[in-house]
């Protein structure tokens, strides 16, 4: 058995697994800023900023995997039947690797009248909190106000986020998920202050 083959074996979610973390995304696009946990047993066999992607991928729906090298986009094309798509192209993207500014910009907004044509990305942080970065999140799911410090977002991701959000309805959701499987979602609609 190939290092893809073994890789998209391990990678293949049961209905319920696929379940539970469709109920863990659509918690933490719900609640934004608040911090949700992917199943721990599909952590430990499967990269956290993949499951998202395994989750929800089906034949139509177009998937980019950020990482050095194709392992994973391999085993998600293997495991999903989902066709891997450029960035600007994908509805569904998992960064294995530290995303840049620029490729935030890049990620498919949808349109007015499409706007679940957009993206979701799954972003690989290490922490959700103890950043150098504050930021401060409101918007609808949003009691009152939360703060946030996420690690390993580039600088310029903030404001590399608001242009990507800026066409409401139209723009994408994210997702910060570390290693273990804490999830953090920022969807279209929250609206993030970075302090100084």
């Amino acid at each position: 058995m190939s290092a893809v083959t073994a890789t998209a074996a391990s990678a293949v979610l049961r209905p319920a697994e696929s379940q539970q973390v469709f109920r863990t995304v659509l918690e933490a696009l719900s609640r934004p800023g608040t911090v949700q946990q992917l199943p721990a047993d599909l952590v430990r066999a499967t990269d956290s900023a993949v499951l998202p992607v395994l989750a929800l991928a089906d034949l139509g729906t177009g998937v980019c995997v950020l990482e050095e090298g194709t392992r994973w986009a391999d085993a998600v094309a293997l495991a999903t039947s989902a066709p891997i798509r450029p960035l600007e192209l994908a509805r569904l993207v998992a960064a294995v690797r530290p995303v840049t500014a620029g490729e935030i910009t890049k990620l498919c907004r949808g349109s007015a009248p499409a706007p679940e044509d957009a993206a979701l990305a799954a972003l690989a942080v290490s922490d959700v909190d103890g950043g150098d970065r504050r930021w401060r999140l409101s918007g609808p799911g949003v009691p009152g106000e939360l703060t946030l410090a996420p690690r390993d977002l580039p600088a310029g991701f903030a404001a590399a986020r608001a242009e990507a959000v800026a066409g409401y309805p139209a723009g994408v959701d994210l997702l910060l998920v570390t290693e273990d499987g804490r999830v953090t979602g920022l969807p279209r609609t929250t609206t993030i202050i970075e302090e100084d």
